[in-house]
């Protein structure tokens, strides 16, 4: 990986990302564990994810990845997918997963929740409104439609408490707050969800994640311009 991500800090987990939601979830994790890490950016429009050097990290090739090189044993480690690697993090950290089996359980409910709802239809809803080049209303409603109800399923988990989990901040917040921050930042559909009148504990939630200083720093790891 040196010749196109040269690695300073060896002993370091080294994160190869780009600051979209699932890049960020993963940085987020490395500052608020405070492991000690270097960031390589993954420059996806220009294709950095299929050359070779990426490949052999990431064979799907898609960010995040990580290599740990204290892997279990001692013996390096690349993780790709970036629920694997939250797990991942958390195991290796002691943090943000807990370890009561039912506790444990409810936060990989929504860690998968976030995995297999939040990012795909997010994404896709983020594609057909503001990236396809040709404007398909079936497309646009389809998925403004999951997006709509995903975050009432949020809204309806978040009343009453302040994270995901009643217990507290974990890994399954880590994962799905950067993907509400999308819907404004990252496809300007804020108003199109009414997100501060319909969504207000989804929205409260959102600036209680994103205020945390370790958060506030991973959001800014990699960016996107």
């Amino acid at each position: 990986m040196t010749s196109k991500w040269p690695i300073q800090y060896p002993d370091r987990i080294q994160l190869y990302s780009l600051g979209t939601p699932n890049g960020q979830k993963v940085a987020i994790a490395l500052e608020e564990m405070a492991l000690p890490y270097e960031a390589h950016r993954v420059d996806i429009m220009a294709g950095d994810q299929f050359t070779d050097e990426f490949i052999a990290i990431n064979p799907n090739s898609k960010i995040p990845a990580i290599v740990d090189p204290n892997g279990p044993g001692g013996v390096s480690l690349s993780v790709f997918e970036s629920g694997a690697i939250l797990i991942y993090l958390a195991e290796k950290s002691g943090q943000y997963l807990p370890t009561d089996p039912t506790v444990r359980s409810e936060c990989l409910q929504w860690l998968f929740f976030q995995v297999g709802g939040v990012g795909p239809m997010f994404g896709q809803f983020g594609h057909f409104y503001k990236y396809a080049k040709e404007k398909i209303p079936y497309g646009i409603n389809r998925y403004q439609t999951e997006v709509k109800r995903l975050l009432g399923v949020l809204e309806t988990q978040l009343q009453g408490q302040d994270y995901l989990l009643k217990e507290g901040y974990t890994i399954a917040d880590m994962a799905t707050f950067p993907w509400v921050g999308a819907l404004d930042w990252g496809y300007g559909a804020a108003e199109v969800f009414q997100l501060q009148q319909d969504f207000p504990n989804v929205m409260s939630w959102y600036e209680r994640c994103r205020q945390r200083p370790a958060a506030a720093r991973g959001l800014d790891v990699t960016k996107l311009t």
